[in-house]
């Protein structure tokens, strides 16, 4: 048990699971006593992600307060100007506005930062950083201060994980090991980090959760099409969040008795039924030509586009973005800026009216970026789209027979994201006790600032969450 707040200044743990999801993490079926404990001492519920919800940009959403259109980060890579070919991997460079942990450090407090998407390459701040799945390799300088570098690999046993790479693949016992060593790698670093370090403000991010739901969801979740009853893989699922939970306990061990406690993630996870080939679709209607007719199916980015004949392209995701191509704004833009607001309702129109292959509505949403971000900053998509409401992924590749499949087109996938996450919060300070609904991901770095008495920057995002 959580004893009363001593110290003035509260020391303040954040442990981010990506794409842990509330219906296995409150489910008191799967067992998990230390996130069980947790909640009994505070509060919790599904937390509101941001549309898309996505790893990029959703962590940096939260510890900002600003929404992707803020940011102007629409995904992990995004059109870097308005040419048809040049995208770019969103990085720390990408994030203009500051997040938590920097203005924490302004503030004097010192903080622990490990595998926060969007961190590479590291920037200064007021204690240590290790940098997340992004960074290209720890070739790379993944640390701040640089020399950490040192003791790192030293308490990983020579090896730090920064992710496991070709996570879609048919080989699950190898993909399940390397889940496991990552996580068992990085949860042992935060324990160092938490008992040799210096710090006020700790936060870490487990992938884990999220490769494990991609790699392994048909074999657990009894709504997948591939699903049997009674596979060998029925339970890994179940039997990683128990071992999170156990290695979250010993973090909790060693952390002081007044600590205060968040658990969030950054989106949800649901069941993906398959894919809608966006181009191919486009292609049909009218709105995308191509110059040559491609040999099999082809990644877009390898097709002979017809831009003097095109309206519109997409790119492959969990979400589809798609694009026009307007005149004065594209080199080769056909829209007129006249025809723009009467093409994206026809599109949205066309879109939400997909059926699956036997003709049943499959609940398409479409938004439009300027009628649901604050600002629309970067290269906005012009449509983003969830297929099937986030049940089925945007298939980006060209020349498919068919408009919908079944696989994914960039390796075994299981899982799309869904649009809630979860979040719990143990404040030994508080009686505050039980489930909350209403919470969003902006609330988190409110709450976090407002813990140490730190203004939030104007402009930022989400309420204080009293608890």
């Amino acid at each position: 048990m959580f004893k009363r707040r001593k110290s003035v200044v509260p020391k303040v743990l954040v442990i981010g699971l990506d794409c842990a999801d509330p219906s296995i993490v409150f489910n008191e079926r799967y067992d998990l006593p230390h996130l069980r404990s947790l909640m009994d001492r505070g509060i919790w519920g599904p937390l509101e992600s941001v549309v898309p919800p996505i790893t990029v940009p959703a962590w940096s959403c939260m510890m900002s307060g600003r929404d992707p259109g803020e940011l102007g980060v629409y995904g992990f890579r995004n059109r870097s100007n308005y040419s048809y070919d040049k995208m770019t991997v969103a990085n720390s460079d990408a994030i203009k506005v500051p997040r938590v942990w920097e203005l924490l450090s302004d503030a004097g407090k010192q903080v622990a930062v490990i595998g926060v998407p969007g961190t590479f390459p590291p920037k200064p701040v007021n204690g240590h950083m290790i940098t997340s799945f992004l960074t290209p390799s720890t070739d790379h300088q993944f640390t701040y201060p640089a020399e950490f570098r040192n003791q790192v690999l030293d308490w990983a046993d020579g090896d730090y994980m920064l992710d496991v790479r070709n996570f879609r693949t048919d080989d699950k016992d190898w993909l399940l090991e390397q889940i496991y060593l990552m996580t068992d790698k990085r949860f042992t670093v935060a324990e160092h980090m938490l008992t040799e370090l210096p710090w006020d403000f700790f936060m870490m991010v487990e992938m884990g959760t999220d490769r494990i739901h991609h790699g392994f969801w048909r074999h657990h979740a009894p709504d997948h099409r591939l699903f049997e009853p009674g596979n060998p893989y029925e339970h890994v699922i179940r039997d990683y969040y128990h071992h999170v939970d156990a290695r979250i306990g010993r973090l909790l061990a060693a952390a002081p008795e007044d600590t205060i406690v968040l658990v969030v993630s950054d989106h949800g996870v649901k069941t993906m039924h398959g894919g809608i080939c966006i181009n191919d679709w486009l292609r049909n209607e009218g709105y995308l030509a191509l110059a040559e007719e491609p040999e099999g199916v082809i990644r877009f980015e390898d097709a002979v586009v017809d831009w003097s004949r095109t309206h519109a392209w997409g790119e492959g995701g969990y979400y589809a973005r798609i694009f026009l191509n307007v005149f004065g704004r594209e080199p080769d833009g056909v829209v007129l800026r006249a025809d723009y607001d009467s093409l994206t309702a026809e599109l949205k129109s066309k879109l939400e009216a997909l059926t699956d292959e036997d003709g049943q509505p499959i609940g398409t949403r479409v938004f439009m970026p300027h009628n649901i971000y604050q600002q629309v900053n970067g290269i906005a998509p012009d449509l983003i789209v969830y297929f099937g409401d986030l049940s089925w992924r945007s298939i980006g590749s060209v020349g498919n027979q068919t408009l919908h499949v079944r696989e994914n087109d960039t390796g075994p996938d299981d899982a799309n994201h869904a649009p809630y996450g979860m979040c719990i919060y143990a404040n030994p300070a508080s009686n505050s006790r039980g489930p909350r609904n209403g919470l969003h991901l902006f609330d988190i770095g409110q709450t976090l600032l407002a813990l140490f008495d730190v203004p939030p920057p104007p402009g930022m995002g989400g309420k204080v969450i009293h608890g």
